[in-house]
């Protein structure tokens, strides 16, 4: 028996479809119905995969014959609308949480450097803006501490599960837009009640701090609810997908216009990563001449400025805008 009637037997008697095994793998739809076609064939860590999932030896699949041999009933795949058989709805809500208190985490950092600036209790401290920046790193090192593996973790799912299938029902898809147009809303109101604190209070550090702490639970709100509106747009994640993985792996999985397609996609979104990479590192160096140096009216030196974060809020906008360009310019073609 061929490895091809071997795949086909045990999907089948599994009554799993070819989406279903495509995730469980790693790789598209496509890619397992040219293996069933005998018109590609999978490399070793996928053979191993599919090893593992049908619960066989290397060479049991590839050169003996399984096909007289019936799954366990356990492994049968329940018949019924598609699944969610990788855990990426789980995944997805982890990622949206850990995501929100970070970048919440480091704007609360500013806000506390803001409301300690000053603040020597009982002249213990040599430098009276220790505390104030101690508060500062000690937050932005948690915010980066949340971000950082979550953006890897992230990474390395795509890269494991190219392909999701639409598992969200109607239902669904609706509480999501719900959740979502709440969060924009609760995020939004929350900011602009950051922005009015500046004119009911009158000490500068007190309303810094306030109207930073409000911004940092309004971001941290809109990002999580974005991210949570989106996931259910498989359709988008198995596009961004395709950007993790190399281009002689995008052509086994995909053919004709799709292939044309995914590959455009994917060089649109190394652009915009490298545009983006450019304008990020530009503003963190602007901020750091802030942070660090200052001059005063008269040509003195003078405090750091406590504006200094300003440039990478800006440089997260202009990437948002370069992102649009993409996508718009992307459509016209």
């Amino acid at each position: 028996m061929s490895f091809r009637d071997n795949l086909q037997h045990l999907r089948a008697t599994r009554n799993m479809t070819q989406e279903q095994l495509a995730m469980l793998v790693g790789v598209s739809r496509q890619s397992v119905t040219k293996w069933e076609a005998e018109k590609a064939y999978p490399e070793m860590d996928k053979l191993l995969k599919l090893c593992d999932i049908f619960g066989c030896t290397l060479d049991e699949l590839v050169k003996g014959d399984l096909t007289d041999v019936e799954p366990p009933r356990s492994e049968l795949v329940s018949p019924g609308p598609a699944t969610d058989v990788c855990g990426y709805d789980e995944h997805v809500r982890s990622f949206a949480r850990r995501m929100a208190l970070g970048v919440s985490a480091i704007i609360v950092g500013v806000a506390l450097g803001a409301l300690l600036d000053g603040v020597n209790p009982a002249g213990a401290l040599a430098d009276p803006s220790a505390l104030s920046t101690l508060a500062l790193f000690a937050f932005v090192a948690l915010g980066v501490a949340l971000i950082v593996p979550t953006v890897m973790a992230h990474t390395a799912f795509q890269k494991e599960h190219p392909f999701v299938e639409d598992f969200y029902t109607p239902e669904q898809r609706a509480d999501a837009r719900g959740l979502m147009g709440r969060g924009i809303a609760l995020g939004v109101g929350a900011i602009l009640l950051g922005i009015l604190f500046p004119v009911l209070l009158g000490d500068a550090n007190v309303w810094a701090a306030s109207m930073l702490l409000c911004v940092a639970a309004g971001v941290g709100t809109l990002v999580y609810s974005l991210v949570m509106g989106e996931r259910v747009n498989l359709a988008s994640y198995n596009e961004d997908a395709l950007d993790e993985l190399s281009e002689d792996e995008i052509a086994e999985a995909l053919e004709g216009e799709g292939l044309e397609r995914a590959l455009a996609v994917r060089r649109g979104n190394r652009r915009v990563g490298a545009i983006c990479a450019i304008i990020m590192l530009a503003a963190t160096a602007l901020a750091l001449v802030l942070l660090f140096t200052s001059i005063d009216l008269n040509g003195a030196n003078g405090s750091p400025n406590e504006f200094f974060w300003l440039p990478w809020p800006i440089g997260g906008i202009a990437c948002a805008g370069v992102a649009v360009w993409e996508r718009d310019l992307r459509s016209r073609h």
